[in-house]
């Protein structure tokens, strides 16, 4: 009769290697579960359960914009502490969305917030530090989006990697945006600050990790 270990072999190597039809089944499952919030703050709009359902969907959206922003930043720590390499083929969904959420949340403010009045919108950027900051943040967001194909990496070759980095400068953006926007209860964009201040450490410490180790021998 089988052990355990001998049973858990082959599903650990399922988890580390999944063939096609599973891996279709992952990217399917994280594309449906990444729309679940959306659905969540549409219903919490739309049902009445909020006291003012336009800022509540704007807030939510630009909250599930940050965490799926965080979440892309993840990936690569989560890899080096040796999570399957397939979550890296997964990382452009989770950018995507981050990018789809950003869309929405933008459009939430310029529509039902101002109705499209462009004069308004100048004027809240200009005058309203969240807005200049959150409306940079998407600006360097929709680069990273367009050239998210695997045309636009064989085009750019190198500099595709270098331009991507810019997500390194986005999430802190997104977290002072947070911050500026919430000003007193600032205890959530608090935790999100430390979060990617110990994921831009990590990637500093990864990165000057051999200059150190050549100075200790």
């Amino acid at each position: 009769m089988a052990d355990s270990t001998t049973l858990a072999r082959p599903l650990a190597l399922h988890w580390q290697q999944p063939g096609p039809r599973l891996f279709a089944a992952i990217k399917v499952s994280l594309f449906l579960v990444c729309l679940l919030p959306l659905a969540q703050l549409l219903w919490h709009a739309l049902a009445g359960h909020a006291v003012n359902p336009i800022e509540d969907l704007t807030r939510g959206l630009g909250t599930w914009t940050l965490r799926l922003l965080l979440l892309t930043l993840c990936v690569s720590p989560l890899r080096a502490l040796g999570a399957p390499g397939w979550l890296l083929r997964l990382r452009r969904m989770l950018g995507l969305y981050a990018f789809f959420y950003a869309c929405l949340h933008l459009l939430t403010y310029l529509w039902l917030d101002q109705f499209f009045d462009w004069g308004a919108i100048v004027r809240d950027i200009v005058k309203r530090p969240f807005i200049t900051v959150g409306m940079l943040a998407f600006g360097l967001l929709l680069p990273l989006a367009i050239t998210s194909s695997d045309g636009w990496i064989r085009r750019l070759k190198r500099n595709w990697g270098k331009l991507h980095r810019l997500v390194y400068v986005i999430a802190p953006l997104g977290v002072l945006h947070y911050l500026w926007l919430v000003k007193r209860d600032i205890q959530s964009p608090l935790i999100y600050a430390a979060i990617v201040a110990v994921l831009l450490l990590w990637r500093v410490w990864r990165y000057l990790r051999p200059t150190l180790a050549a100075r200790v021998k």
